[in-house]
């Protein structure tokens, strides 16, 4: 893995920080938080013609078949300019059908999304938040030439615009050789779904959803009956480190303008960057951003080149939503109680510093994952599968 960027993705990043730079100003950021949308059409279609939404989409489809690396990128872009747009879940679950679904469901979806005609999002978690196959609760049931889904999700991004969901389901019970899971694509229109907007720290648009017998054909099923596991899995750790890129960007902006408020701020007769203390907490942010930013695009890295990448996608996360709000509680530190006003623009960047890393599982979860995966050991539960024991003979 090379740690620079070749002048390719050097002109992908600059090309998506001066755009944004020129018309993703905290002014719209704030604006969006109470629009009932949550978004600007015209942006939306503006980064389809930047070819952000088919980034990482094979070509036949609209995209551009780049790296997930390179859609990092953007997505860091994005998080530094605290982009509001659905950018993430669309990505995510159209990757999703890119990867895992049919040849039917990719030729009536990708195109649309690479177009910046449609908008996605996915659905996992559920009353226990863990991401897990066990905490799925929601039914789907075969009944004829459909599916007949019932449950409940919750934290689902940019329901409320989405056209297309991608869902999780149990269909089976969990057995040895499946967790019993499977993959729907569902109308977000369809009858049958009613869904709640949440009140969240970041003010975006996040729902709780209801499925009350809701019917899906057959032909949406993504991926195999029963033994949709890997595919969410995949899903998951895709989003998780394409969320990480987003925090990165959030969080290297705050730490910026947090040493540049240092320069400048006089107390005691001197700028407050030449006291030990906050001196020491602006080399913590950049040591921290570096850091997470070498294990996420590492993890991003690993899965365009095929490789395993779980422990790595959750030693980014544990990275990550470690030291970049440790970044920005520090950059609120620096600029004092100025920081914390609503009509200053730093806190813009604080509440979606804490909700990202909030999401996608806590620092507790991908630990617990890490370790899981490094003691592989009979007894242990290994990401979320119990491994046999096996006895030892006597004698």
């Amino acid at each position: 893995m090379d740690v620079l960027l070749n002048q390719d993705e050097m002109m992908i990043r600059d090309t998506a920080r001066e755009y944004l730079k020129a018309e993703c100003a905290p002014a719209l950021v704030r604006a969006m938080e109470k629009d009932p949308k949550g978004y600007p059409p015209a942006m939306w279609e503006k980064a389809a013609e930047l070819g952000w939404q088919g980034m990482a989409l094979p070509e036949k489809y609209g995209g551009l078949d780049l790296p997930l690396v390179c859609l990092g990128l953007v997505l860091e872009e994005a998080g530094r300019a605290l982009l509001p747009l659905p950018l993430h879940s669309t990505v995510v679950a159209a990757l999703a059908i890119a990867r895992d679904g049919s040849d039917a469901q990719r030729e009536a979806l990708l195109p649309g999304v690479a177009g910046g005609k449609v908008i996605m999002t996915w659905a996992f978690q559920e009353q226990d938040p863990r991401l897990l196959p066990e905490t799925i609760q929601t039914q789907a049931v075969a009944q004829g030439k459909d599916f007949v889904i019932n449950g409940r999700k919750l934290f689902v991004d940019n329901f409320i615009v989405a056209d297309q969901c991608v869902l999780a389901c149990r269909t089976a019970p969990a057995s040895m050789s499946h967790a019993g899971l499977s993959l729907f694509l569902v109308d977000a229109k369809s009858a049958g779904i009613s869904h709640t907007p949440f009140v969240t720290l970041a003010k975006d648009k996040q729902s709780e959803v209801v499925f009350e017998n809701v019917r899906v054909p057959v032909a949406n099923l993504v991926g195999e009956l029963n033994r949709g596991w890997p595919i969410i899995e995949r899903m998951l750790d895709r989003g998780t480190a394409l969320l990480c890129a987003q925090i990165l960007g959030a969080a290297r902006k705050d730490a910026e303008m947090a040493i540049e408020y240092a320069k400048y701020r006089v107390a005691f007769g001197q700028p407050i960057g030449a006291f030990q203390s906050v001196a020491h907490m602006c080399a913590d942010m950049i040591l921290g951003i570096d850091g997470g930013s070498l294990l996420t695009y590492e993890a991003l890295w690993r899965m365009d080149q095929g490789l395993p990448a779980k422990v790595e996608v959750s030693q980014a996360k544990a990275f990550c939503n470690e030291k970049c709000l440790t970044a920005a509680r520090n950059s609120q530190s620096i600029h004092g109680g100025m920081g914390f006003m609503m009509e200053f623009d730093l806190h813009l960047w604080y509440r979606r510093i804490a909700a990202w890393t909030m999401r996608l599982g806590t620092s507790y979860e991908h630990r617990a994952r890490i370790s899981a995966a490094l003691l592989d050991t009979p007894g242990r539960v290994v990401l979320g599968r119990p491994v046999p024991v096996v006895a030892e003979a006597e004698g």
